[in-house]
């Protein structure tokens, strides 16, 4: 159905198929941390789930198994974003297996530290590789399919506090994951005509593997320099992104939710 100026409708289901409908959504890098966490909780909402990996395949059969137990579908693919462009071919071997796609989460990334002078040009590539590039053509299918299905879709791109803010010796991932909140916007203003929303979600600091912390309690972890005194769950972003999948959110797109403890706003204690 078309609604005004002839653009189509978001249904009353997440994703924008009607209630009672299959619903499918993808999560790149779902075997640990954040993206386990995501997968788990769009299951939890009826959602499939494709479950993408590159290394820990027994991390991605755990989420499998999760999801499985909610009783929703699930498939497993191995993702290698460093393989381009063919590794985004993953999302088009997942929607097939799984019977369509109306929820893509560009959650599988990778990061370095590396000071300015000293960093490599193959270690700037690989990080561009996987958390913008990779991402973009993963995007790419998910809307390529939502638009020839026409019933719009979402698109969630997982960036960082980083996106927003420099952090030294890591000019190679500020600058993917600022691109990827960019490109974000882009994509929510050409694809907005298709019914399809995009959005980011930027974490702060967040118990998981990436930052050394798999399977730590953040409420046993003091931070002083964050408001709220200590590391995010990964499960408090995933129920963002479940958000942005919701029909609660069918009008909003081209926005960062930032999810950090209140990071940000420690810029205003500085300049005091």
């Amino acid at each position: 159905m078309a609604g005004p100026g002839g653009r189509p409708e978001v249904e009353a289901g997440p994703g924008g198929r009607p209630e009672g409908e299959p619903r499918v959504a993808i999560v790149t890098g779902s075997d640990s941390g954040i993206g386990k966490a995501t997968a788990v909780a769009l299951a939890e909402a009826g959602y499939d789930v494709g479950v993408t990996w590159h290394t820990d395949d027994t991390g991605a059969k755990g989420t499998v198994e999760e999801v499985r137990a909610l009783g929703r579908r699930a498939e497993m693919r191995r993702l290698d974003l460093t393989d381009l462009p063919a590794a985004a071919g993953v999302v088009d071997e997942l929607a097939e297996a799984l019977g369509g796609l109306d929820v893509l989460v560009n959650n599988a990334g990778t990061g370095i530290t590396e000071q300015f002078l000293e960093l490599k040009l193959d270690s700037w590539a690989q990080v561009l590789d996987v958390d913008l590039t990779g991402p973009m053509l993963c995007a790419q299918r998910a809307a390529r399919r939502m638009v020839a299905a026409g019933r719009g879709g979402r698109i969630v791109n997982v960036t960082s506090v980083h996106e927003h803010v420099p952090l030294e010796g890591s000019s190679a991932y500020c600058a993917a994951k600022g691109g990827l909140g960019l490109l974000t916007k882009v994509m929510a203003l050409e694809l907005a005509e298709h019914g399809i929303l995009v959005n980011a979600v930027a974490p702060g600091e967040i118990s998981t593997p990436m930052t050394g912390q798999h399977d730590v309690d953040p409420r046993t972890e003091d931070r002083p320099d964050i408001p709220l005194g200590r590391p995010g769950h990964a499960r408090e972003v995933a129920v963002a992104i479940v958000h942005l999948a919701s029909p609660e959110a069918s009008y909003t797109t081209g926005a960062s939710f930032v999810v950090d403890g209140g990071l940000l706003l420690m810029a205003a204690q500085a300049n005091r």
